[in-house]
């Protein structure tokens, strides 16, 4: 009896158990649905967050191809983008900066930098320099990652760079000069931990990284007839607790000259960015870091996929543009440097293409220049629509995004401006091709507009009252 009793609980349990994890699976799917909200924007055109502080106004350029100037094709659209700094690495060895006398005594021939820096200057955005990698003429292995042979050149390289970028004296490109080479950023290495580009490390040995800031510090301190400049570090893969409290903790125990923290980043979620600053304030809550605490914070390279990724190049990649950057402005950050400004000879990170054509992740970024220098409150937002609001004098503008990596959220979203000067206006409506519709209104006070929003689109509505309007 028993057997049998035991027998027919197996089968039953059998037959129980597949019924169980259909309808958990069920469950989890519309609780996972229930839990998604969909966004009713409210944006209040008189409650001012502050300034838009245009941190996304940075772009980097990597080393795509040697001997050229990869930005002389693209100086026009790069400056329709405004940015405020561009990065540049490779200064050493792609440039042919570095070379020797017949005394085996170092010279230097600034010629080929200077015309990508002339370009850079030519965008409206001034240079922030990443500096490495190692010339041939001073690395101990003739590789491009390996350590100085002799620490003093390498020091001695930083200040000429410094003097010759930040110089009181220095005019460049016939007529840069004064004002316009203060507050250059130069960088010690760039992502110093890869191995790629040479596996520094923090405990010793000729490849320590804390080495070749010590140098490239006290080459800028001996910097002479310079203006205001900033010098910083460490540009790792990612903002690693121990690579920022050792460093820095090397850098206090030194009196060392450091100026801003930098660090890169590439995740196709975009929160990721947010925690970065999160964690970093966390780790220098300790009492041994408050001299730190304020310094400026620099993403010096953020993007999708640390690898080429063709999905980078898709409405996909610019949608995590928009809302990266959605996330990015509500933190302390002095700025976030996209990856990249154009491919090279094969596609790869670019927001541009290696003839100039202007990819969506370009379109993105471009959009962002209706928004008008004060961010405005937005409420409603869902779980995939995010907004970035900003106005002035009766023009106001908002970028509404809709990420989903799985490509599946569809809204028509509300979108309301309130407390708005009553009189004559026109509604413009953006997608990333340009202007789709445009319509004369009379608002008093309020004005609503349902936007449709298919998966990973993002549309654009500035609205602005006409001159003539009392």
């Amino acid at each position: 009896m028993n057997k049998h009793f035991s027998f027919l609980a197996i089968l039953f349990l059998l037959f129980l158990i597949p019924i169980i994890v259909f309808f958990s699976t069920v469950t989890k799917k519309y609780i996972s649905k229930a839990a998604n909200r969909k966004a009713n924007i409210i944006i209040d055109t008189k409650k001012i967050i502050g300034p838009l502080p245009y941190n996304w106004k940075a772009l980097a350029q990597g080393g795509e191809e040697q001997g050229v100037r990869m930005l002389e094709n693209v100086i026009l659209p790069l400056a329709v983008l405004a940015p405020r700094y561009i990065r540049i690495d490779h200064i050493y060895d792609f440039y042919n900066v570095v070379g020797r006398d017949n005394n085996n005594q170092l010279i230097f021939n600034w010629d080929q930098l200077d015309q990508t820096v002339c370009d850079i200057y030519r965008t409206g955005a001034k240079p922030f320099f990443s500096l490495g990698y190692m010339p041939k003429e001073l690395s101990d292995d003739g590789s491009l990652i390996g350590a100085p042979k002799n620490w003093d050149e390498w020091a001695f390289l930083v200040q000429k760079t410094i003097e010759r970028y930040s110089g009181k004296s220095t005019r460049l490109c016939g007529q840069v000069t004064g004002e316009f080479l203060k507050d250059i950023y130069y960088e010690v290495w760039n992502e110093p931990d890869l191995e790629s580009f040479g596996k520094w490390s923090l405990y010793g040995g000729k490849k320590d990284y804390k080495l070749l800031y010590f140098y490239s510090s006290f080459g800028a301190l001996n910097a002479t007839d310079v203006s205001h400049f900033f010098l910083g570090g460490p540009a790792t893969t990612a903002a690693y607790k121990n690579w920022m409290q050792k460093f820095l903790k090397f850098v206090r125990d030194n009196n060392l000259k450091l100026d801003f923290l930098s660090w890169h980043h590439y995740t196709k979620n975009p929160v990721d960015f947010s925690e970065d600053l999160i964690n970093l304030n966390n780790w220098l809550a300790e009492d041994e870091f408050k001299q730190f605490r304020t310094l400026p914070k620099i993403i010096s390279e953020w993007g999708y996929d640390s690898m080429p990724n063709p999905i980078s190049d898709t409405d996909i990649g610019a949608a995590h543009t928009i809302v990266s950057i959605r996330n990015l402005i509500e933190q302390k950050l002095e700025m976030a440097f996209s990856f990249e400004v154009k491919d090279g000879p094969i596609p790869r990170w670019g927001i541009l293409s290696y003839s100039g054509e202007k990819k969506p992740r370009y379109q993105a970024l471009n959009l962002l220049n209706l928004l008008e220098r004060y961010r405005l409150q937005v409420e409603g937002e869902g779980t995939f629509v995010k907004v970035i609001a900003g106005g002035w004098q009766n023009r106001i503008g908002a970028i509404l995004v809709n990420y989903d990596k799985e490509n599946k959220n569809t809204e028509l979203v509300p979108l309301k401006f309130i407390n708005l000067d009553p009189g004559e206006y026109t509604a413009t409506l953006f997608n990333l091709a340009g202007e789709i519709s445009q319509e004369e209104i009379v608002i008093n006070r309020e004005f609503e507009k349902n936007i449709f929003m298919v998966p990973n689109t993002i549309k654009a509505l500035l609205v602005e009252k006409k001159r003539n309007s009392p």
